[in-house]
């Protein structure tokens, strides 16, 4: 994300910045869509893409390090008044209502996601967008009424946005699967991603991963 300071961070840059510092690796941050960047990692243009979960087909052309960090929920977010007309408990809820959802581009959000999607008039009313950003405000303008996000992460965008007050967390969990951090085949090794996760479970077991959570969730 952009920070307030002009500068790219975020709690997987931090993270990742000081894994492959340990590891003695150069840091070049590549800005792509989602679904180019698993492009690029299967071409062997990048490198390591962080937040990725483990499918069949990427596996094909990526390492995956293990899921050492503790799974992050992603939610459902929705308008306020959106949110006063349809109080769902579950996604599932949303099937057969006229609601609204935004989705990142080729971004997997789970089973139930994938269910609604199945059904040809809620998937008519899906708006496909690559930036996140773009997905708020068009939810804080009324064309959707929602998005699924990461909790901590939209939680930072909103306040950081100043959409706090009108676009809210709701208790439906998405998906609570652990993410990982892909490796491209083409110029990455199972040796080296061993040793990444190895660190990564160090700075996990010694804090300075919850120093790093904590430094973004507490703004």
């Amino acid at each position: 994300m952009l920070l307030p300071n002009g500068e790219v961070g975020g709690i997987y840059i931090d993270l990742n910045r000081e894994v492959l510092g340990r590891l003695g690796c150069t840091i070049k941050l590549v800005k792509l869509p989602w679904g180019r960047a698993l492009k690029e990692l299967e071409l062997g243009r990048l490198d390591v893409l962080a937040g990725a979960f483990r499918k069949p087909e990427r596996e094909a052309y990526a390492y995956f390090s293990g899921a050492v960090l503790k799974p992050s929920r992603n939610i459902l977010f929705m308008r306020q008044d959106a949110l006063e007309r349809w109080p769902v408990t579950q996604l599932l809820d949303l099937q057969n209502t006229d609601f609204r959802l935004g989705a990142q581009t080729n971004v997997s959000y789970g089973p139930a996601y994938q269910q609604l999607m199945g059904q040809q008039a809620f998937a008519a009313r899906v708006s496909f967008n690559a930036s996140r950003g773009n997905l708020w405000q068009m939810v804080d303008k009324g064309r959707i009424d929602g998005i699924i996000a990461d909790e901590s992460t939209g939680l930072y965008e909103l306040n950081q946005l100043g959409l706090s007050a009108r676009i809210k967390p709701t208790q439906v969990v998405v998906s609570a699967d652990a993410a990982e951090v892909a490796f491209s085949k083409k110029t990455s090794t199972p040796q080296f991603v061993q040793r990444y996760a190895r660190i990564l479970q160090a700075l996990v077991d010694d804090g300075s991963h919850q120093r790093i959570v904590q430094h973004y969730l507490r703004r």
